[in-house]
């Protein structure tokens, strides 16, 4: 599952937990494999991950955010990067404190998706939201969120400024 070819850099590896020591070791195991990047994913909304604290979970715990990032930027010497959700519900929007925190702590870049954990998939995605985190951070933003078509990807950048767009679900459908 690791193999890749080298014209297939850069070559990102994902990793989720909700235990900061045991996302430390993963990432350390991954290194022999040469990845350019290892990503923490925080907008994972499958009740398996996120209802154990890992995933979207993970927002709910800002400070834990905060200690991952910070652990993982001073112990692996590649990018580590995120990918989040806008907050857990409609309630607990906190995805501005959440990509501070990211970056105030070592992340090199952030992946937004523009929906809550309940959401899931359902309903549209906000681009404002994300326009408003890119306007915060420093790091290079990238959007995620109904985007079916090339259209869709330069609707959403010039929507938010993003410095690129992520393809989910509909880049298999």
């Amino acid at each position: 599952k690791f193999a890749y070819l080298p014209h297939e850099r850069p070559v990102v590896f994902q990793i989720f937990d909700e235990d900061p020591q045991r996302l430390l070791k993963a990432a350390t195991l991954l290194l022999p494999y040469q990845p350019d990047i290892i990503d923490v994913n925080m907008g994972c909304s499958a009740k398996s991950v996120s209802g154990r604290g890992a995933g979207a979970g993970l927002l709910r715990e800002p400070a834990k955010v905060a200690e991952i990032f910070r652990l993982l930027s001073q112990n692996i010497p590649l990018p580590v990067t995120g990918k989040i959700r806008l907050g857990w519900d409609a309630d607990s929007r906190n995805y501005l404190q959440i990509a501070r925190i990211v970056e105030e702590n070592g992340g090199a870049l952030l992946a937004v998706h523009g929906r809550t954990r309940a959401q899931g998939y359902s309903g549209e995605a906000d681009w404002d939201a994300i326009a408003e985190i890119k306007q915060a951070l420093h790091i290079p933003v990238i959007g995620n969120g109904d985007v079916r078509s090339v259209a869709d990807i330069h609707r959403l950048q010039s929507h938010t400024g993003c410095d690129g767009v992520m393809v989910g679900r509909a880049a298999i459908a």
